[in-house]
């Protein structure tokens, strides 16, 4: 048992122009080296091109894309007696949605092209549409925790 305090989640603020904490979970994610600025400007190209795009809200957009992309279980490494086991487990939403925006970044970091607000803009349309590196990501984990069950009982 940890001897350390717990720790105290901090508040997120929602961000200046969509009123929208996960806006700035977005934000604070793609922040390179400290620079805030250039990360919430290739967010706000991206929602724009968003809704240039498909003439609908990007914000509700963005908030469907996270839903879809949110893993319900992930796999926890458990040692036991010198075996290590990867453990299902249930994710809290505020790890899903972490998880989900981290994988939404990384997918769009790997598709191909110079602009990354594009690259962005595309993979949220895409994982909105239930379709995408994302999505392939979290049915992979899915099915990688269902191929795990058997450990379950030994959960943490």
């Amino acid at each position: 048992m940890s001897r350390r305090n717990s720790t105290t989640k901090r508040l997120i603020q929602p961000d200046a122009i969509y009123r929208s904490r996960l806006a700035t979970m977005l934000i604070n994610r793609i922040l390179r080296h400290g620079k805030k600025s250039l990360a919430s400007r290739i967010f706000y190209q991206a929602m724009k091109h968003m809704e240039i795009k498909t003439k609908k809200d990007p914000l509700s957009i963005l908030n469907q894309a996270v839903i879809r992309t949110t893993p319900r279980i992930i796999l926890k490494a458990r040692r036991i007696g010198g075996s290590t086991y990867q453990v299902p487990v249930e994710v809290t939403p505020s790890l899903g949605h972490g998880l989900a925006i981290k994988w939404l970044l990384a997918a769009s970091q790997k598709r191909p092209g110079r602009d990354m607000a594009l690259k962005l803009a595309y993979e949220i349309l895409d994982a909105a549409k239930h379709t995408g590196n994302a999505i392939r990501k979290k049915e992979e984990v899915h099915r990688m925790a269902e191929a795990n069950k058997a450990y379950a009982h030994l959960r943490i």
